[in-house]
């Protein structure tokens, strides 16, 4: 066992480990081990058709992706990820886990792997990637009828927020006791959360990260979004980080800001005089290209696609401009050394792993072929025509179509990644919604 990591279980004190890996949907797949078993090996094997469950727990062509006989893959502890699990009751740790064929091989298509693989090609070049996530959520009333509408919970004065309260420091404060336990419990797991504010949507919040290193924010990611929904179970609210909750009310996101740093730590967007750098033209030029190709990664589900339409805080194409929040990819005011792109595409409904390596190879592939962007947009990019595909069906098919995408993100992910897509279309199109109800059963 790594040494690091028994370390930390002596000091903690720790009886069991949670072994977790994230999914294709970005779900914590794996076991609780008991600390002296934890301790007694270097790994755990688990099915690699785990990997293929969908978000409502079908397998997608396991047979395909993990072989006809359901063989296991080695679950490996990543040292660096080992944490406190806060809510715990008694001492326990979760650590993140590498997937790995039994040669050692990476398993291609385990979202980590993906990461790694984007991230392995910036470093070829002598580049490393800088990004900050900015994570919406929306605080619910306790919902157990999945047919009714999710509505806001009470606060501290006993009443739900019937307008919005953009920016209001006191409606934050209405719900002060479950964001204080969010804060213990993010500390103690060492996520670098930064801002909190109140967004648009009737109790719709806003937590942002501190800027880092790519897998350790995906890392961080992945485990704050457990961290706010047991914070908000212990307050007998829920916590979702559905696109697109609420009819009428904005949907969440999961904004992007990303920029690159040479060996030096030098930010390569900028120049030495503190201009613009051609490398920062084409990873934007790269972006509008690719993020319509990518889409099924940073709009991963049916409910995503009703977040991204005109006038909604949501981008609608891949504009892009200086300050301007109305376009898919804005460049925020800074010094030329925190020179950055803020990729707003996303929904807080991704897989932080794909996201991040999604928006990474699409900036990489504009600077290694030099795609030049189109001219910066100073007026509302709402007013433009739709760019972003409409629905999910259609986004699988423009990512099965890029063979550019799948040579970055490897042709196995993709494939992988879209069977499980395809299957939650298949799934979610059996199923009659209240609306067909409503406006169909006695008019058609």
């Amino acid at each position: 066992m790594n040494e690091q990591l028994a370390a930390f279980i002596r000091e903690h004190n720790i009886h069991e480990v949670e072994c977790v890996i994230p999914d294709m949907t970005g779900m914590a797949r794996g076991k609780i081990v008991p600390k002296g078993l934890f301790l007694a090996e270097d790994s755990m094997k688990m099915s690699k058709a785990v990997l293929t469950i969908t978000v409502n727990g079908e397998f997608a062509e396991f047979e395909r992706f993990a072989g006809a006989n359901d063989p296991d893959m080695v679950c490996r502890p990543d040292p660096s990820t080992i944490r406190l699990v806060p809510w715990a009751i008694e001492p326990v740790a979760v650590v993140i886990h590498d997937c790995e064929d039994f040669d050692g091989t990476p398993v291609g298509i385990s979202p980590r792997a993906v990461l790694r693989r984007v991230l392995k090609l910036y470093e070829n070049r002598g580049w490393r990637p800088v990004v900050a996530p900015e994570m919406e959520f929306y605080l619910i009333r306790q919902n157990t009828n999945p047919h009714e509408p999710l509505r806001p919970p009470s606060g501290r004065a006993g009443r739900s927020e019937v307008g919005r309260q953009s920016f209001s420091i006191d409606a934050v404060n209405d719900f002060d006791p479950f964001f204080q336990e969010l804060s213990a419990f993010c500390e103690a797991a060492q996520l670098k959360v930064e801002t909190l504010i109140h967004e648009v949507g009737a109790c719709q919040m806003e937590i942002n990260f501190s800027h880092g290193d790519a897998m350790a924010l995906a890392d961080q990611v992945f485990l704050f979004k457990r961290a706010v929904r047991e914070t908000a179970y212990r307050h007998n609210i829920f916590a979702t980080f559905m696109a697109k909750p609420m009819e009428g009310e904005p949907g969440s996101a999961m904004h992007i800001h990303q920029s690159i740093v040479d060996d030096s730590g030098a930010n390569i967007f900028s120049q030495p005089g503190g201009s613009a750098s051609e490398l920062f033209f084409h990873h934007i030029g790269g972006m509008q290209k690719y993020l319509p190709r990518a889409m099924p990664m940073f709009a991963p589900y049916v409910n995503s696609y009703r977040r991204l339409s005109r006038h909604t805080a949501a981008p609608i194409n891949v504009r892009w401009g200086y300050d301007n929040r109305t376009c898919g990819i804005r460049i925020p005011p800074s010094g030329p050394a925190a020179r950055r792109v803020e990729n707003r595409v996303p929904g807080v409904d991704v897989n932080p792993y794909l996201a991040m390596a999604a928006t990474l190879a699409c900036g990489y592939l504009g600077m290694v072929g030099k795609i030049e962007p189109s001219a910066p947009m100073d007026d509302s990019a709402y007013n433009l025509d739709y760019e972003l595909p409409r629905s999910l069906e259609d986004a699988v098919e423009l990512m099965q179509d890029c063979p550019e995408l799948a040579a970055i993100l490897g042709e196995e992910f993709v494939q992988a990644f879209c069977a499980v897509k395809e299957k939650e279309f298949e799934t979610f199109n059996r199923a009659i919604t209240a609306w067909e109800r409503e406006h169909l059963q006695l008019h058609v």
